[in-house]
């Protein structure tokens, strides 16, 4: 072509240059779900098959992650029919991932007929004179990664768009959906225990009646990412500020907020430590033992069922002190209350330190015989352990059971007598007390 001129050169030069350039050309049936190659030059020998599935095609072309091969997990895939419906020319940049090598490609689609046919151009575009670009957007990355997903949502006309998915593209997606239907197709996305809430927020009527012109709600959920790992993610959904106050208009937005939800929750479990847990030993403290006896009764009061306490006292626990100083005392209660509390792990049981040298466990669904039998073997179980410094210690075991007429003062007087019974004959057993 003589480009000396530019008035001489035809359309058909034009057309012929194109086609001699244009890196591939594509034709698709959207409703036959296939698609022919015409044209394979570059990467695109590689990426491309000769025909195939048109669904295919388009997971392939952009339903990956950024800047990597990886596909999508099976749940979102259910979106690729509708990301690959057009109504009108189409125009998109796309990276895509040959050889663990990522490829800058420019895409346009032409409708051709109403009938789902498209005509698809790729040309793969020179990284280079994008370097400009990729370092502005670096700038604002701390503030863009952070919104997985964004889209604005028509609750009258019941339509999606300005879909962006920041995990597969940095820009809009093509995506032609209904609300109704994303809703009921997202809502397998979330964690199941979160479905309802899910449903209820993003419930049209729910969405007209509490928000209003500029109004933002937002609430905290887990939620699967691309790579089938649930995370903690914000739901966001603000109206729309539009001229007319019957326009129902949204843009909705989820959230990255695993790693500080991560945090916050690692804190409040510090917290939560902290007021349940013996600062000492790490097991129950008084205060939640003791709630857990309530919790004994009050489960009794309303399914029936059967309960059982029992309290151990570490035998002659002074001459520790006495003899090998606090510290060795301390360490001896420490290592007890891990004595007890792995004895009782995988029992529906818990135990706690009611105070000094004595420990508390609730045994749940446990009648007279089994209380008794559970704290024998706990007694001997604690007889064969060895400890440091001061070698061997032995305990003494007060146990009952609980009633639905049971307090928690009433049942701990029984097991507390029960356990003086058995100090008064020589300590190193098991005595029970019972109505």
């Amino acid at each position: 072509m003589n480009t000396d001129n530019i008035n001489e050169i035809t359309l058909e030069e034009a057309m012929r240059y194109a086609g001699e350039n244009v890196d591939a050309v594509v034709i698709a049936d959207g409703k036959k779900d296939v698609y022919r190659t015409l044209i394979r030059r570059g990467v695109f020998e590689t990426f491309l098959e000769k025909d195939g599935s048109y669904h295919d095609l388009i997971e392939k072309l952009w339903y990956h992650l950024n800047n990597s091969s990886d596909t999508v997990i099976e749940g979102y895939r259910v979106f690729i029919p509708t990301a690959g419906k057009f109504v009108g020319k189409y125009s998109k940049r796309i990276n895509i991932n040959v050889d663990s090598i990522t490829h800058i490609v420019q895409m346009t689609v032409y409708p051709l007929v109403s009938q789902e046919v498209y005509l698809i151009l790729l040309d793969e575009l020179d990284g280079s004179q994008y370097i400009d670009e990729t370092l502005t957007t670096k700038k604002v990355d701390t503030i863009q990664d952070t919104y997985l997903f964004s889209m604005y949502v028509d609750l009258i006309k019941d339509t999606t768009n300005s879909i962006s998915i920041t995990e597969i593209s940095d820009e809009v997606m093509n995506q032609q959906l209904k609300y109704s239907d994303w809703r009921l197709m997202i809502v397998n996305m979330i964690w199941p225990e979160d479905q309802d809430i899910f449903l209820e927020r993003t419930d049209p009527e729910y969405l007209k009646k509490n928000l209003s012109v500029g109004r933002t709600s937002s609430y905290d959920c887990l939620m699967m990412n691309l790579e089938g790992k649930y995370i903690w993610v914000k739901l966001i959904f603000r109206r729309a500020e539009t001229a007319n106050p019957d326009d129902f208009r949204f843009v909705f937005m989820v959230q990255d907020i695993h790693e500080s939800a991560e945090k916050l929750m690692t804190t409040l479990k510090t917290y939560e430590d902290l007021a349940l847990k013996d600062p000492l030993t790490g097991i129950y403290n008084h205060r939640q033992i003791e709630t857990e006896m309530d919790n004994a009764i009050e489960g009794i009061r309303k399914d029936g069922g059967s309960a059982a306490i029992m309290i151990l006292d570490i035998d002659f626990f002074k001459r520790v002190n006495d003899l090998y100083g606090h510290s060795a005392g301390d360490a001896t209660l420490v290592h007890f209350a891990q004595v007890i509390d792995g004895f009782v792990s995988g029992m529906k049981a818990v135990a706690g330190r009611w105070g000094g040298e004595e420990f508390v466990v609730v045994l749940y669904n446990s009648d007279a015989d089994k209380a008794v039998s559970t704290a024998e073997a706990l007694r001997e179980r604690v007889a064969a352990e060895q400890f440091d410094k001061i070698g061997n210690i032995t305990c003494s075991i007060g146990v009952t059971t609980i009633s639905a007429d049971d307090s928690i003062s009433s049942a701990f007087d029984r097991m507390d007598k029960a356990v003086y019974e058995a100090k008064s004959v020589g300590r190193n057993c098991v005595k029970a007390v019972f109505r």
